[in-house]
């Protein structure tokens, strides 16, 4: 692993990075032991959301088998949106609200969480969604204290929305994703069984899987915690801080088992081993994005998912037509990593190398493009749409994509390198097709 000089001469910059982690408690049938864990928080009366296809499953009748179990009163919440938006939001505000609850429990993909989050936030300190959005879209209210306690169940293995302090949805009067972003929005403990990912289907797998790759690409290239200024005080530290050296542990590692088990977890559903390392790929992404941050490739992802619904992923036909955040984000990979490249050849080489990739005498000039190139590959082997055109979009279409991912600038400043719309508008050319 390559050390960043930064960190060894930080100069007039930041000289602290900040770990604030959720409590973790991961392996198979750890999801017996949710009733228990929710007692040791107090709860009493839960609001459980679940995706319903989840509930229906051995994962959703042993998460409400412990629950009850131990005695607690459980109202389930089941109209959660996959990729959430204002409204959905607002409709499990309403649930939240009239429920009284004085806990919370989210049993599914990121969707799921990010909707508990919101409806958590929303209940507790009741205003508008808007009023808590980032800025410069909403007003980014700084959240009064604390929430409620909300124990987090991943049952897909990609967001790592269960170790963030991010919720993100898709604000229809603003035409465009975004989210909002706090500590106090982490939930107070993950339970992360990875039993949960054997019946996915490979679309999902493949999906969720290259949210986890991306993510920790997107932390490990990110730029250095100690490029930023020294904050006047403490609170003002951001919660995506850049790369550190405690975060590049988890995102390279976690780089590592997505290119040793992605494929073989989309291919067979019965290669447990393949599926329960990729879940935990995810917790480690899951807890290096959650402080490092993500760029180029999540901003721009944000406006694919947002501006065409038109495209069914493969394992998503049951649900109306959009395009899956994983396959949203990884979409602009070769091409941001290509760009990116140049401000840190040596960490986009190592990226490459940890997916598989064969770096032997590589330049620094030769970067960009094999980390791409280890990409592409993975994509290909794995089913996905060769470029943002398979999913709808043509070049008339790259001056809203470039304006709705101009927009995410609290993401853009975590590039390594500046971005500017013209260097967007051009990302999004490269990412219209691959092959």
């Amino acid at each position: 692993m390559s050390a960043n000089p930064t960190y060894l001469a930080p100069g007039e910059g930041e000289t602290v990075f900040a770990v604030n982690s959720v409590p973790i408690k991961f392996g198979p049938g750890a999801l017996r032991e949710l009733g228990a864990e929710a007692q040791s928080l107090r709860m009493k009366r839960i609001a459980l959301f679940a995706d319903p296809h989840v509930l229906a499953s051995e994962p959703g009748e042993m998460a409400l088998s412990s629950l009850r179990g131990a005695g607690l009163d459980v109202a389930v919440y089941d109209g959660t949106r996959c990729e959430p938006n204002s409204d959905s939001f607002e409709a499990a505000a309403t649930f939240a609200r009239e429920g009284a609850f004085d806990g919370f429990v989210s049993l599914g993909g990121g969707s799921v969480m990010d909707t508990a989050k919101a409806a958590n936030l929303l209940s507790t300190y009741p205003d508008e969604l808007i009023a808590y959005i980032n800025a410069p879209i909403g007003r980014a209210k700084p959240i009064p204290g604390k929430l409620k306690p909300h124990i987090a169940c991943p049952t897909t293995c990609g967001t790592g929305s269960e170790t963030t302090g991010v919720t993100i949805v898709d604000l229809k009067s603003a035409g465009l994703k975004t989210g909002i972003a706090s500590p106090l929005l982490k939930p107070s403990l993950a339970i992360i069984d990875p039993t949960t990912t054997e019946t996915l289907p490979g679309g999902v797998i493949a999906a969720t899987g290259f949210d986890v790759l991306t993510h920790a690409c997107e932390s490990y290239t990110a730029r250095p915690y100690t490029s930023r200024s020294r904050p006047v005080h403490p609170s003002q530290r951001p919660p995506y801080q850049g790369a550190t050296p405690y975060n590049d542990i988890g995102a390279i590692a976690a780089i590592r088992l997505g290119g040793r088990y992605l494929a073989r977890a989309v291919r067979d559903a019965n290669d447990k081993e393949a599926r329960h390392q990729l879940m935990f790929a995810s917790t480690l992404a899951g807890l290096a994005f959650g402080s490092a941050g993500v760029h180029i490739p999540h901003a721009m992802a944000y406006s694919i998912a947002t501006l065409k619904h038109e495209f069914t992923a493969m394992g998503y036909e049951e649900r109306e037509p959009m395009v899956p955040h994983g396959i949203s984000v990884v979409i602009n990979a070769p091409a941001a990593f290509r760009f990116t490249a140049t401000a840190n050849p040596a960490r986009h080489l190592e990226a490459a190398a940890a997916l598989g990739a064969d770096v032997t005498g590589a330049s620094p000039e030769d970067a960009g493009e094999i980390l791409a190139q280890a990409f592409i590959s993975l994509m290909r082997e794995t089913g996905l749409p060769n470029g943002i055109g398979a999913l709808g979009y043509t070049e008339t279409d790259i001056p809203a994509l470039t304006e709705g991912a101009y927009a995410q600038q609290r993401l853009l400043v975590l590039a390594p390198r500046s971005v500017s719309k013209a260097d967007l508008e051009g990302l999004y050319r490269d990412a219209l097709r691959y092959w």
